[in-house]
């Protein structure tokens, strides 16, 4: 049996010093059969020193948009060769499954890239990129809150708008961002729970109570969290509060250092370390020089990573998930708890509460990650741990 020893497994946790040393037995085909603590009586085991780089599965990335130029809000038939070529990217750029992104628009779209997303999942193949149910970014949203979004498509909810979009394709979506204090909200949040998709609070005018009870309602995610939504207030909590207040509520962050300023971030872990959820929001300006693109209609301006509407608002980013669980990393100066926004925690919000020697045994070393923090700025760098 081969052996890696002096291995870090990242931990959702404020402290980064508790991170304890392990050993991973591996068969002849690379796969993880053991892990066990290194104990003082086994100092001198024998084994591959990885002098305490973290493991860790690869990313998940629960709210992208599109990229390579393609947005999964208006895919065609012709795209889904340049489809596969951008899920092949994303594995490239260490992640393993994407929830891709569908904001507010027209209904008859959104099912064509509904089905050319099933198609793109039935030509799934080894190391590349699979596709989760996609994440319905709308179209039940305040219109105080539009951000990006297009306000002619904003609907408001009810059980009648949700089948006109969903039905036939309950079991190709994943997650449902919505404003759970419009009236009718409460009904299609209950639909959503009966058919197995994830309710999420975004885009939003909730303040605490209205939160207190989406939470109580089945919402177990906040969408981008501080964007779109009320913030922290000393007299309002709004939903962060009632998040952090509840303490099951997973908070989504894009971690580009524009949409939420690093000490936030920062606080954030310190309320929450176990919650937090990086994603990228990526757009199909993701892997491309561009400097300046058009998403749909609208013309992006795109600054250091960041994506702006031009003469507009906030919307989204170029940044890989991997890059902002760098970023997160340095802010925070805790490696392991970055790494676990990235990798455990978007896991935990789809298949449930999982020890992460759960998920890594069996696993092929080919399929994971290895991190190695470079300097006591906690900087990291990462690899395909085979």
């Amino acid at each position: 049996m081969r052996r890696i020893i002096n291995v870090k497994l990242p931990e959702g946790s404020r402290n980064s010093s508790l991170n304890s040393l392990w050993w991973i037995g591996l068969n002849s085909e690379n796969k993880i059969i053991q892990i066990q603590p290194m104990s003082n009586e086994e100092h001198e085991i024998e084994g591959e020193n990885w002098e305490k780089d973290f493991l860790s599965p690869m990313g998940i990335d629960l709210q992208i948009n599109g990229g390579m130029g393609i947005s999964f809000n208006q895919l065609t038939e012709k795209q889904l060769p340049n489809l596969l070529k951008l899920l092949d990217m994303l594995w490239q750029d260490g992640i393993e499954f994407i929830c891709p992104t569908l904001i507010t628009c027209e209904t008859n779209q959104l099912r064509t890239s509904l089905a050319i997303l099933q198609k793109a999942r039935e030509q799934h193949s080894p190391n590349r990129c699979k596709l989760l149910g996609a994440h319905l970014e709308g179209p039940f949203i305040s219109k105080r809150r539009i951000g990006a979004h297009p306000e002619r498509d904003i609907s408001s909810p009810n059980l009648q708008e949700l089948e006109k979009r969903i039905q036939g394709f309950e079991k190709e979506i994943q997650m449902m961002t919505l404003a759970p204090e419009l009236p009718g909200a409460k009904d299609v949040i209950k639909q959503l729970h009966s058919k197995k998709i994830i309710s999420c609070l975004g885009h939003s005018e909730a303040n605490k109570t209205d939160a207190e009870i989406a939470f109580n309602n089945g919402i177990t995610m906040i969408t981008h969290t501080f964007n779109a939504m009320k913030g922290l207030h000393h007299r309002e909590p709004g939903p962060i509060g009632a998040a952090i207040e509840h303490g099951n509520i997973a908070l989504g962050l894009i971690a580009d250092g524009v949409h939420i300023n690093p000490l936030i971030a920062s606080m954030l872990h310190k309320l929450a370390p176990r919650k937090l959820v990086l994603v990228s929001d990526a757009l199909p300006a993701y892997g491309l020089e561009n400097s300046n693109y058009f998403w749909g209609e609208k013309e992006l301006i795109i600054r250091e990573g960041t994506c702006f509407i031009k003469n507009g608002p906030l919307a989204g980013t170029r940044l890989s998930l991997l890059e902002g669980c760098k970023n997160l990393a340095s802010w925070i100066h805790n490696p392991s708890a970055a790494i676990w926004s990235a990798t455990i925690a978007p896991r935990e919000v789809i298949w449930g509460e999982m020890s992460i020697s759960k998920l890594l045994i069996g696993q092929s070393l080919s399929r994971l990650l290895r991190w190695r923090q470079k300097n006591a700025n906690c900087a990291l760098n990462w690899q395909q741990a085979a």
